[in-house]
């Protein structure tokens, strides 16, 4: 007996229907047809309200039963389904199943259809196999003195796994375990369960899956329903490593009940654009280095642009029964021909570490799937590094680790830098400094993610800064590109501010520049540079308070500063005078005097188009280049540049004055020929908005310094920086700010106690 439902969406009015071969479904008779029911909560889902047995009333054709469905309009007119090809059924049986077909429009290549009483099973107690036949019975009963050979399998995954789209529920696992139950004598208990994920299957491995004590799991999920398909491109690798460090911590997980852990193999997703496919086929490869048997089934199933091969799939997730039987006829069924007593063997395989490397002064290193020991008892010092080919051989062959970054256990006693990296071939990319007589061990970042005891702070992509403390946190970088974190990045910003207050260094580095992290009350306040392939491990050093932290804050004349801070990666959000040119020292003297309130005031700008910049008449010195826009019609409509001014100076007025008042001390740079008096008045200018905080005026001009001699707080230098020239010359840019740099460092300015301003 069969029940029919499908999903169509359709207007006020208009009812499904249901046409096709035999009596029960009219004879192809529209008249006749089956009307089928929908309601609010289960709209856009139609379903027929009756079972139908068609009696066996076959097309003579076929041998089956055929049939489509319509749109009838409220008008007595209808549509029939798009396509020359009808829906078929097998015939008819005693069972009462569920036919889902799909979506209208839609017509499968191959049905799908469920006994209706088999959401009513335990999959504990009602694995997905047939009765035993008679000849099963005696081959169960000659393999009675061979029971030690029977192995108890359980299969937990998605909906796949449970057989979802394939004729009965009999998918691939079905079908996988009739064949090791008649070949082996295998028990196999699937207790898949759909919508199944990374994090919801291992929420439920200790309640399901240890209790039943299995000799063999196989693990089988998707990157489809981590939301791989959807989810925003810069999130596609985290939701992939989010995948990758969830099967592996189901293998552990596995291992540590004492069963073999077997995963089954990704597969397509008829949503999956280009970067999917790789990316599906760098977890398939990842995968295959792992050290466990992986049902290898994609090859059979992809089409080459990660999509179900043409006739497979029966809707985007999943396959049909043809792609069911596929991925059963791909697994290589061997593995499963082993015995209780070779799985002993397997398992006290993963409590040894192998040794890999001996020489004849003791240093030596050890490996087991997801950690590397390097023991070092000599008084020489040894350099693991990738031109090292014996070891890399040795490594290579017999370590077999996991491809990724390793991470040293005791980060903060470490005499050398804290992490490997493994390439996919196995080789040690990083070169490492081996001190005279240390023992030490680098594991797997896999520990890092999967550790209750820590906290991912944040991860997008490659990138994941996770504190294992509130004193201690690493930076992991799996990119082959170096990342740079700021302040401007507003997700780190924020998320660092779960961690306490204060000065953070590299302790391994702490003396590379760009190695010092501080936290303020909003997070992030300083740039940190993570290297390719690399993992920093941060420690706390001190408060705030205890350093003195330096401010930059430009004064013109034009962008030169802001053009060798941004090369000396010194520049953050952009201040009043950055994007400027403002050719009178007195202009901006009054201009802070004022709290730049007049800046951006429309009563004193006026467009000079022979120029094509904006000039400011009450500060005459003061001109824009930069605020007309190619789409701005400035000789007709000045609006839209006055409130694009009036945004974007407010802002940097805001953050000149809050970088003066949250700062320590403060280095004011002015470039362009200055008057001894236009200098006075603007020190005494800086006097009073500084509020007796530390300052220093660096002029930086092609003029003698004696014009400045005897001034306080004034530091000068007789150079020129032209920003024309300096876009012009990429190397005349770079020399100027090599001297830039120069001139920083003999005031003790670094990275180490710059003040970064938040945006």
């Amino acid at each position: 007996m069969y029940q029919f439902q499908i999903r169509a969406y359709t207007q006020v009015g208009e009812t499904i229907g249901l046409v096709g071969s035999g009596n029960e479904l009219g004879n192809w008779d529209v008249d006749k047809c089956i009307r089928l029911t929908t309601s609010a909560d289960l709209y856009p889902l139609w379903i027929s309200t009756k079972k139908i047995s068609f009696n066996h009333e076959l097309d003579l054709d076929s041998g089956k039963i055929t049939y489509k469905y319509i749109l009838l309009k409220k008008d007595g007119s209808y549509d029939w389904e798009n396509g020359d090809a009808n829906r078929w059924l097998p015939p008819d049986s005693d069972s009462k199943i569920m036919v889902d077909d799909g979506s209208f429009n839609y017509i499968q290549p191959y049905p799908f259809g469920y006994d209706l009483n088999y959401l009513l099973k335990s999959p504990l107690i009602s694995p997905l196999i047939s009765k035993p036949s008679q000849l099963e019975r005696q081959l169960n009963q000659e393999r009675d003195d061979r029971e030690r050979h029977i192995l108890k399998i359980l299969i937990i995954g998605s909906s796949v796994a449970e057989g979802h789209k394939s004729w009965l529920m009999q998918g691939w696992a079905a079908l996988l375990a009739n064949s090791l139950k008649q070949k082996y004598g295998h028990q196999v208990i699937n207790i898949s369960k759909a919508g199944a994920n990374i994090s919801t299957t291992i929420a439920r491995f200790l309640q399901f899956v240890k209790p039943e004590s299995p000799d063999i799991v196989i693990i089988a999920l998707s990157l489809g329903n981590e939301g791989f398909a959807q989810c925003p491109v810069h999130q596609r690798r985290s939701l992939q490593r989010k995948f990758e460090l969830g099967l592996q911590q189901l293998i552990k997980m596995t291992q540590e009940i004492g069963a073999m852990p077997i995963l089954a193999g990704v597969y397509p997703h008829n949503n999956y654009e280009s970067e999917h496919q790789r990316m599906l086929w760098d977890t398939h490869k990842r995968m295959l280095n792992w050290g466990v048997p992986v049902l290898n089934w994609l090859a059979d199933l992809d089409d080459g642009y990660g999509h179900w091969k043409s006739g497979i799939s029966f809707d985007p997730a999943h396959p049909n029964t043809i792609g069911h039987q596929i991925m059963y006829e791909a697994i290589a069924q061997d593995v499963f021909d082993i015995s209780k007593t070779e799985l002993e063997k397997i398992k006290e395989s993963w409590q040894h570490q192998t040794d890999i490397y001996l020489d004849r002064n003791g240093f030596r290193i050890f490996t087991d799937d997801r950690s590397l020991r390097i023991i070092n008892p000599s008084k020489y010092e040894y350099a693991i590094a990738p031109y090292w080919q014996e070891l890399q051989t040795a490594i290579q062959t017999q370590g077999k680790l996991t491809s990724g970054i390793y991470l040293a256990t005791n980060p903060q006693d470490f005499p050398t830098i804290p992490y490997l990296y493994i390439e996919e071939d196995g080789k040690i990319e990083t070169t490492v400094r081996i001190p005279a007589n240390v023992d030490l061990t680098y594991t797997s970042s896999f520990d890092l993610f999967s550790s209750h005891q820590n906290h991912i702070l944040f991860q997008e992509g490659d990138l994941a800064i996770i504190s294992i403390s509130d004193r201690h946190l690493w930076i992991v970088n799996e990119s082959e590109h170096q990342y740079n974190i700021q302040p401007m990045w507003q997700e780190v910003r924020k998320a660092l501010a779960a961690l306490p207050t204060g000065v953070y260094i590299d302790a391994s580095n702490p003396d590379i520049p760009f190695r010092t992290m501080m936290i303020g009350q909003d997070g992030l306040a300083s740039r940190v540079k993570v290297p390719p392939k690399s993992a920093l491990f941060f420690t706390y050093k001190c408060q705030l308070s205890d350093i003195s932290r330096v401010a930059i804050l430009p004064l013109g004349d034009r962008c030169a500063v802001r053009m060798m801070l941004y090369k000396m990666e010194f520049d953050g959000p952009a201040f009043p005078f950055d994007l400027t040119r403002t050719t009178q020292i007195s202009d901006v003297s009054d201009a802070i005097s004022k709290g730049f309130d007049d800046m951006w005031n429309p009563d004193f700008l006026e467009y000079n188009p022979e120029a094509g910049r904006i000039y400011h008449t009450k500060w005459q010195g003061l001109s824009f280049a930069h605020e007309v826009e190619e789409s701005d019609d400035p000789l007709n409509d000045m609006s839209p540049i006055y409130e694009r001014m009036r945004t974007r100076y407010s802002a940097r007025a805001k953050r000149f004055w809050y970088t003066l008042n949250h700062c320590d001390r403060v280095l004011f740079i002015r470039t362009g020929i200055c008057d001894r008096q236009g200098v006075i008045d603007l020190i005494e200018k800086l006097k009073t908005k500084s509020q007796n905080k530390p300052f220093q005026l660096l002029i930086l001009s092609p003029q003698s310094s004696e014009e400045f001699l005897g001034l306080a707080h004034v530091l000068h230098h007789n150079v020129e920086f032209n920003p024309d020239q300096m876009y012009d010359n990429l190397d005349h840019w770079l020399y100027c700010t090599e001297i830039m740099h120069g001139i920083l460092s003999s005031l003790n300015i670094s990275s180490k106690n710059l003040f970064w301003c938040p945006p």
